[in-house]
């Protein structure tokens, strides 16, 4: 089922039956930082265009949901996950982008901790948790979506504590630069990285060191939401 927009005429005597209709979709990009490499869950599509081919999580907009609903659906339908955070990611309108009709799709996005994408992979075989560098080609225009996706968190790791989401309640300042260093696709200069954190406000000691380890057991520190904004 599709859901149509019907775009108003400029000026009297508007004729609805010159406009043709307009499907809307969401998508959803769900990244996660995994041995070492950001990456995307994906799922084969079950019918053309594009059969077989990987594609983001989606679905068509239905009449009577609002876009928020429809993207929490295919979060639970295709994605099989539970209820969370979902960010309007851009909106996506080329007329060419999907060979049946006009569709535009809303982008969510959402950064998800590994081990709860690993589990949907359980729960459906057939999804896939692939690296962002090393995705096939993909259906529609979802390679551009995952590439906006990349670099809109990029940008947001200067300003939001968003890497502390792939993160357990206690981790070393190894394992958070580890996180920004898989987003940003580059190495860090230690020294600076760990200043720059814990100047940030986003830091917390709590006291214990990690355990289990070989080498001198590092420092575990916690992520406080009181920090800068």
């Amino acid at each position: 089922m599709t859901a149509t927009v019907e775009v108003a005429g400029e000026g009297e005597g508007y004729d609805p039956a010159a406009w043709p209709a307009v499907a809307v979709t969401v998508d959803l990009v769900l990244m996660t930082v995994d041995e070492g490499a950001l990456k995307v869950l994906l799922a084969p599509r079950e019918a053309p265009p594009f059969a077989g081919t990987l594609a983001l999580p989606g679905g068509f907009v239905r009449p009577d949901e609002d876009l928020d609903t429809a993207a929490a659906r295919v979060l639970a339908g295709k994605a099989h996950l539970g209820p969370g955070w979902l960010e309007q990611l851009y909106t996506f309108g080329d007329p060419a982008r999907d060979p049946r009709m006009r569709v535009i799709t809303v982008a969510y996005f959402a950064l998800i901790p590994a081990g709860a994408l690993r589990s949907a992979l359980e729960r459906a075989p057939a999804l896939r948790l692939v690296a962002v560098d090393a995705t096939p080609p993909l259906a529609f225009d979802h390679a551009t979506i995952v590439e906006v996706a990349r670099q809109r968190l990029r940008g947001k790791l200067d300003y939001a504590p968003v890497a502390f989401s792939l993160l357990p309640g206690e981790f070393t300042l190894r394992a958070l630069q580890d996180v920004h260093e898989a987003i940003l696709g580059r190495a860090l200069n230690k020294p600076a990285f760990r200043r720059r954190m814990q100047d940030s406000g986003w830091l917390a000691e709590t006291g214990a060191r990690e355990t289990g380890a070989s080498y001198r057991p590092a420092r575990l520190y916690r992520f406080t939401p009181e920090g800068r904004p």
